[in-house]
């Protein structure tokens, strides 16, 4: 059942535990439990973190809390009754999360967000525990948010948004030791090959999976159904016998033809060969998995930072960024 279900989530990117610990020799440890201190934060803990670094740099009004919530990524939505919900597509949040403290606690409710942002009521104390490192994202135009209608506010903002997202670009190259400009854009371009290197390998592992399934399905149809096409050759291709049976010559000579075009001409290899390769490959794919992730995430923060740097020189290249991280 744990294999399957590996399986089941490497197909559809989701993570995998690999070495499962145990409570005892018979009791394995829950999701939660095995990551212990590495479990990713839930929407939930996302959301709170955001509405106190908002809060935090004191929105003048709650269309610019809005505004400030949806430049960190965060969509909103109004329902019934006047409930509020927001949802981060960009970190795959699917469903959004309503606004509430029986949701998120005592201090996230509509009415104590409206009571902060008028200084009725103190800010939420921020948690204790060690914050994580701070993602780097692209600087925001603050120009073009203006043209769009975004009022004195949401400039004030954004312009402090910006300046952290510049501190947090050059502490990224300082630690990176890519204090030349160059070393940076060839950074990117190398990030860029990994990410696309680990994907191209990861698209042949996967076709290399689907000739070995297609070719072991073919082989099993091809041995199921052999006696009756045998008989149906030594009946002289009898009319009646093809109307009783046409279903199984018709799988037959699919799973033939099948054989033909994935084999091209090699010898047809044992069914045990095909089950170990199957093996290596599904381990391959995991490990391309976990590759690929690992180089997209890094892909993303280089170029995002190459980009803040670009604009921050003048230079025009975010086009080509978008381009690389395609």
């Amino acid at each position: 059942m744990r294999r399957l279900s590996d399986r089941i989530c490497i197909e559809n990117h989701l993570s995998v535990i690999v070495n499962p610990k145990q409570h005892s020799e018979s009791k394995f440890k829950h999701y939660g439990q095995w990551l212990g201190k590495d479990k990713p934060p839930t929407f939930q803990e996302r959301l709170k973190a955001a509405i106190d670094t908002v809060l935090h740099d004191k929105p003048q009004d709650f269309d610019d809390f809005l505004a400030a919530m949806e430049a960190l990524g965060f969509e909103h939505k109004w329902g019934r009754g006047g409930v509020l919900s927001f949802r981060s597509p960009d970190q795959g949040q699917e469903r959004f999360t309503r606004l509430r403290s029986s949701t998120l606690g005592d201090g996230y409710g509509l009415d104590d967000i409206r009571s902060i942002i008028k200084g009725s009521t103190p800010l939420p104390r921020k948690d204790t525990a060690p914050s994580t490192p701070r993602k780097v994202n692209l600087i925001i135009d603050i120009q073009e948010k203006m043209a769009q209608g975004k009022g004195a506010a949401y400039a004030n903002w954004a312009t402090v948004y910006n300046l952290k997202q510049m501190a947090a670009a050059l502490q990224y190259l300082q630690e990176n030791n890519l204090l030349v400009y160059e070393d940076l854009a060839a950074r990117a371009e190398s990030a860029a090959a990994r990410m696309h290197g680990a994907g191209d390998g990861l698209q042949q592992t996967e076709t290399a999976m689907k000739r070995n399934a297609d070719l072991k399905a073919a082989i099993v149809d091809y041995a199921r159904t052999r006696p009756v096409f045998e008989e149906y050759k030594a009946k002289k291709y009898s009319n009646k016998f093809l109307a009783e049976h046409e279903s199984d010559i018709e799988i037959y000579r699919a799973a033939q033809t099948t054989m033909k075009e994935l084999l091209d001409g090699g010898k047809l290899p044992k069914m045990d060969a095909l089950k170990a390769e199957w093996q290596t490959l599904t381990a391959a794919k995991k490990s391309g998995y976990a590759e690929y992730r690992a180089a997209q995430k890094d892909m993303r923060e280089v170029i995002a930072v190459k980009a803040n740097i670009d604009h921050l020189l003048g230079i025009v290249g975010r086009d080509k960024d978008k381009e690389m991280q395609r």
